[in-house]
């Protein structure tokens, strides 16, 4: 296994990392120690990527774990948020729903031979909902940390995360349209 699958394969092991510290409220600053971990698995999604090219590691296997990374880390959390009630279920609804989507598409494409690869306007997606995702953990971590309570930035931090989880949304929806768009061939030979 080379470097970037090494690199998405630890992204893949701190999800439930994040989750445990996240979930479990008895444990001082788990929030802040969770978000931490996600800054670590988003930072990974990066440097896959980079050692990929760099080394010339783009493989068939990377491919297909990479987008299984990005999807496992960005559930977790969504969900999670949702559950401590940081963002609307809807917008974890439909993140999720793409992403399912998505993996249908490329299972269907993979039968025929065809590796989908992560396209452009998807990650830039990832990217915002990364962000998104890293404004509302810093959102708890202001409200949870008494030190930190500052309305104020409370507030920004709220409204900056609503503003992202909104553009998550959006490119969401876009890149999903973009996927299928460009891949309506596996479609086509379905007979759909």
């Amino acid at each position: 296994m080379n470097l970037a699958n090494k690199m998405t394969m630890l992204r893949i092991l701190l999800v439930p990392i994040f989750l445990f510290f996240f979930t479990q409220t008895y444990i001082p600053y788990g929030i802040l120690i969770a978000s931490v971990i996600f800054i670590i698995a988003s930072l990974t999604d990066t440097l896959d990527g980079f050692f990929a090219r760099k080394y010339n590691q783009v493989t068939r296997f990377g491919k297909f774990l990479d987008p299984l990374a990005d999807k496992l880390l960005v559930t977790a959390a969504l969900i999670g948020l949702v559950e401590c009630g940081s963002i609307n279920s809807w917008v974890a609804f439909i993140i999720i729903a793409r992403e399912f989507m998505i993996s249908g598409l490329r299972i269907l494409a993979a039968a025929e031979g065809i590796v989908i690869a992560a396209s452009k306007i998807a990650k830039v997606k990832t990217v915002i909902q990364l962000i998104a995702i890293l404004l509302a953990l810093f959102n708890l971590n202001l409200v949870e940390i008494e030190f930190l309570n500052i309305p104020w930035l409370i507030n920004f931090t709220s409204f900056s995360t609503n503003a992202f989880m909104i553009l998550a949304v959006i490119f969401t929806i876009v890149s999903a349209i973009d996927y299928f768009y460009k891949n309506k061939k596996v479609l086509n030979d379905l007979n759909v």
